[in-house]
């Protein structure tokens, strides 16, 4: 692996049309856990095209690059540890495209999440708005098929820009073809192609996509499952239900120095969902969340999981570094203080606990970049 100090790559890559250099920023800087080394370099790239040929002229030059748009689902090593020779493409193509008429909605990858939920909304459409508050950019969302409240991209992605980085074509490819699961795309972990732009089929009516989240639809006087709402409506609901968990990023809340959810709902055999059933007893068992998927197979809640194997919120108690959040057990925080080692540490505390007590393996959610859990 060539180093960057090896190559005169900064002139060629502030030569890119849309792309400048910057050598002041760390990962702490462009992270919501507020964690991270600092790069070698940081190319800010402002258009698809000079994403694509920033990442072109650095896989060329073999040299190692992180693509970050919002940070929002990265946990990054401290120091120079392997980042010494690190390059970030930071995605600020925030262009978003919105055709009332048609519900078709293009967005730019570098473009900020909410920021697109929101202009949906209020040019009248409806499909997005229980993705709400969820931070990061446009580009990550069919990475791993983002999901919230009964919702996931899959329900309205139609197709993604894609540049692929060992063709070194761009193309438009059908949603179909990203074989789009829980929390899951071919996309995800394979960096075989940079996510430019992505594009969504919304409803034209106005109204939510149907509301199939239960704690969601009572607090909104839903009558009938599967009941739609004036998509302003539901979102101002999300919203709120977020924020109650600290899951809407805010610099002054401690809380919501995080990467969102942290572990994925584990999806487990029928007969494992009983034994934790068993486990927790009668009265535990009649309120543990558990919904089917087909095939044998339940879906549990991680942070149900998390609390009934020890780890309450706030967990391990003021003073730490590195704790729960104190509204939601699903999200590991940073206090202010915080380095990654913290994080990885309260992390595979609680992998171990709730595998010792109920036998589920938890996964975790993020991303990691010069350290493993």
């Amino acid at each position: 692996m060539r180093r960057v100090s090896d190559v005169a790559l900064p002139q060629r890559l502030d030569n890119i049309p849309g792309a400048a250099c910057d050598t002041s920023l760390s990962l702490t800087d462009l992270t919501t856990l507020r964690l991270g080394g600092k790069p070698r370099l940081t190319v800010r790239c402002a258009t698809a095209e000079a994403t694509a040929e920033a990442v072109r002229t650095l896989d060329e030059a073999q040299i190692p690059l992180l693509i970050v748009g919002g940070g929002s689902n990265l946990v990054v090593a401290d120091g120079d540890l392997d980042l010494v020779d690190l390059v970030v493409v930071l995605l600020e193509d925030t262009d978003v495209q919105i055709n009332p008429d048609t519900g078709i909605v293009r967005a730019a990858a570098g473009a900020t999440w909410d920021d697109v939920v929101r202009a949906t909304v209020e040019a009248g459409l409806g499909g997005l708005e229980c993705l709400s508050g969820i931070p990061g950019c446009a580009g990550a969302t069919p990475v791993q098929n983002v999901g919230a409240y009964g919702v996931e991209i899959s329900d309205v992605l139609t197709r993604v820009r894609l540049w692929d980085r060992r063709t070194g074509e761009t193309s438009w490819v059908p949603a179909g073809s990203l074989d789009l699961a829980y929390r899951y795309s071919n996309l995800k972990f394979t960096h075989r192609a940079v996510v430019l732009d992505v594009e969504f089929q919304l409803r034209t009516d106005g109204l939510s996509a149907p509301l199939r989240f239960g704690a969601l639809a009572r607090q909104l006087g839903a009558m009938e499952p599967g009941q739609r709402l004036p998509a302003a409506q539901v979102r101002e609901a999300v919203l709120a239900v977020r924020r109650s968990k600290g899951m809407v990023l805010d610099a002054e809340d401690h809380d919501t120095w995080s990467a969102g959810s942290f572990f994925t709902n584990p999806v487990v055999s029928e007969a494992l969902a009983d034994a934790v059933a068993a486990k927790v007893g009668a009265a535990g068992a009649d309120t543990m969340p558990r919904f089917p998927t087909g095939e044998g197979r339940v879906k549990l809640s991680a942070a149900w999981l998390i609390e009934r194997a020890g780890f309450p919120r706030g967990y391990p108690g003021e003073g730490a570094p590195a704790r729960l959040s104190t509204r939601h057990t699903l999200a590991l925080t940073n206090r202010g203080e915080a380095r990654t080692g913290d994080v990885v540490a309260l992390a595979r505390e609680i992998i171990a606990g709730v595998k010792e007590a109920f036998g589920v393996e938890l996964v975790s959610e993020p991303v990691w970049v010069g350290v493993k859990l």
